[in-house]
């Protein structure tokens, strides 16, 4: 990889993401979410049951306080319930409900179509690589961020 392939990196991933998520964002749009709704149902039916909204948060890439009102609209429509974590109960611990599962299972038959569509030029070695330097980048900054905490 050449200087110029590294400095471009990082504008062409967030091009690249934010294409992505509009394409995603179209199909979710069907089944009335948008991507601030949809995204919590999807990382809590990919983890499992039982994060803290902390965790959360994190996860997607939201300060607490907007996540709560998330939260709220989500309940609210009776797809994730909240409740108090045995070990303190200061924490709120998210489960989907029962229609939160049938939503993301919604979402999901919207947006695997989608997907299978925009990577539709590569084959699964290609895929299987791309993750796997994901990973990787992942893992990077994970230590970075550690790095600065400390």
């Amino acid at each position: 990889m050449t200087k110029t392939s590294r400095r471009e990196f990082g504008f062409r991933l967030v091009g690249l993401s934010r294409r992505w998520r509009q394409h995603v964002d179209e199909a979710v749009a069907a089944v009335g979410l948008s991507d601030a709704t949809w995204s919590p149902l999807f990382h809590l039916d990919r983890i499992g049951d039982g994060l803290t909204q902390k965790e959360l948060a994190a996860r997607i890439g939201l300060d607490g306080s907007s996540l709560v009102r998330l939260l709220d609209i989500l309940e609210g429509q009776g797809l994730v319930e909240r409740r108090t974590g045995a070990e303190d109960r200061r924490t709120k611990r998210l489960y989907l409900t029962p229609a939160g599962t049938e939503r993301v299972n919604e979402i999901m038959a919207r947006v695997i179509p989608r997907e299978d569509e925009m990577l539709q030029n590569l084959d699964d070695a290609e895929i299987t690589v791309l993750l796997g330097a994901f990973e990787k980048i992942e893992a990077r900054i994970r230590a970075l961020s550690e790095t600065e905490e400390h």
